[in-house]
């Protein structure tokens, strides 16, 4: 009997010393989460080093292995802490428009862009970072880009009641790629892009087209 009270001692002070563990590797992630955060919104993804983030964040730079596995995961993480702002903003934008579907619609863009030129490093990185090659993204961080078309389908579904399922998924996906392509070659400065300063109106015009297209079809 003796022998088995020590067991069940040793396994409480195990499992105790495991919680400890735990959530002394979870509070060091989100500590590097956060100063990532911070040097990317500062200087782009680019600027992003494991020594410098670690240095910041009070550890080693081993720790950076132990909490997140490697620096590209840790890009994962600052991203998605990105499209969950993002997904925030975009449906407050949707909340707070008119209720016809065209007034959604503009209001979706107009808080795209808003949060795109608000958060312009960041926002980046969401289309600028990749993995490794053969490296999948984790399941986990693909859900998290649901924020992107979510608010788009049901003001889409309203316009156009004859697609449902994967089609109407696959609209909005197309109605999301075509604002977000003005978007980035508006913010990058390209040749063939609208200049800042005419980015929200071109968006709101390129929407309207849109929506004039779709009650003609």
């Amino acid at each position: 009997m003796f022998k088995n009270k020590m067991n069940d001692v040793q396994k409480i002070i195990g499992c105790e010393m495991g919680n400890k563990t735990e959530a002394k590797r979870a509070e060091l992630r989100e500590r590097l989460i956060a100063v990532a955060v911070a040097q990317i919104a500062a200087r782009g993804l680019a600027g992003l080093k494991a020594r410098e983030v670690t240095a910041e964040a009070g550890c080693a730079l081993g720790a950076l292995y132990t909490a997140v596995q490697d620096l590209d995961t840790l890009v994962l993480h600052v991203n998605s802490r990105t499209l969950a702002r993002l997904g925030a903003a975009l449906h407050a934008a949707c909340e707070g428009a008119a209720a016809e579907p065209e007034a959604r619609l503009l209001a979706l863009a107009a808080g795209y862009v808003a949060f795109a030129r608000a958060n312009r490093r960041l926002w980046s990185a969401l289309f600028e970072h990749r993995l490794p090659e053969g490296v999948e993204t984790p399941e986990w961080h693909k859900r998290d880009h649901a924020v992107l078309i979510e608010e788009i389908i049901a003001p889409l579904a309203q316009l156009r009641a004859d697609l449902a399922g994967e089609a109407l998924l696959m609209r909005a996906r197309t109605t999301f790629a075509a604002v977000h392509g003005v978007v980035q070659l508006s913010l990058q400065g390209r040749f063939v892009g609208v200049p800042e300063e005419d980015l929200a109106d071109e968006v709101a015009a390129l929407v309207r087209a849109m929506l004039r297209g779709a009650h003609l079809a």
